[in-house]
């Protein structure tokens, strides 16, 4: 078998005498999508940003790819609630952030112009590349968000709860888009949500938080009836804690 793209090992975060996570073994092969639930602020999103190395851990080990985080992954990106768009930039000029930063602008300023024309057709939204983020409805400003974050050219997207701010119709489109696109590139996906439907359509193995300090309580992998199997997971939960 080979080893796990991302590994957790006995992992656990304290703010000073606030112990936040404890004890997180998690291995998450590459190319799987893991859908990470618990309440509301059992920890999953600080669980999130350990395993992009922006938050270091207290205690344990995080491995990318056997080697040990220090500092930022450079091959994972994330997608937040919150689209963070530059608002005085074009939408084209938002998705070629990462290539500005990379230096691969001024290296390749077609090439780099032609791949982020290439993510905003795939996002469908080509037509709207000298856009500015304000004409721009929500739906629409997160699918920016996923041709930037995907521009990046990462080998691992992680999600933190990046539907929760649209309408349902909108939700359920560009939740569509991300699991197509992380399909097709064949990119590792790790979702933070509190909401099933997210899981059941992205993932194909469900992590649940809980306790205090938080650890993982259950950890399966998705069948036919992936909402009705998470609303189980929660129920054994619950039976565990009453």
């Amino acid at each position: 078998m080979s080893a796990p793209q991302i590994s957790l090992e006995d992992v656990g975060l304290r703010h000073g005498a606030h112990a936040v996570l404890r004890g997180i073994n998690l291995q998450i092969a590459a190319g799987s999508r893991v859908g990470i639930l618990g309440s509301s602020g059992v920890g999953k999103s600080t669980l999130l940003q350990i395993i992009a190395g922006l938050v270091p851990p207290t205690s344990g080990a995080v491995r990318i790819d056997g080697a040990p985080t220090d500092g930022a992954v450079a091959a994972a990106t994330m997608m937040f609630q919150r689209p963070a768009l530059l608002p005085w930039a074009s939408v084209l000029d938002n998705v070629l952030l990462p290539a500005r930063l990379a230096g691969r602008v001024g290296q390749s300023r077609g090439g780099a112009r032609a791949d982020a024309l290439r993510l905003l057709q795939e996002v469908g939204l080509s037509e709207r590349a000298e856009a500015r983020p304000h004409q721009l409805s929500g739906g629409q400003q997160q699918r920016v968000a996923l041709a930037r974050a995907l521009a990046s050219e990462p080998r691992i997207l992680l999600l933190d709860e990046p539907f929760s701010a649209l309408d349902p119709e909108m939700r359920g489109g560009l939740r569509a888009e991300v699991g197509r696109l992380a399909r097709k590139r064949e990119l590792t996906l790790v979702v933070v949500t509190h909401d099933l439907a997210d899981v059941a359509a992205l993932a194909e193995r469900a992590v649940i938080l809980g306790g205090r300090p938080a650890g993982i309580v259950e950890d399966f992998i998705l069948g036919s009836d992936a909402e009705a199997e998470l609303r189980e997971g929660f129920g054994r939960l619950d039976r565990r804690a009453a």
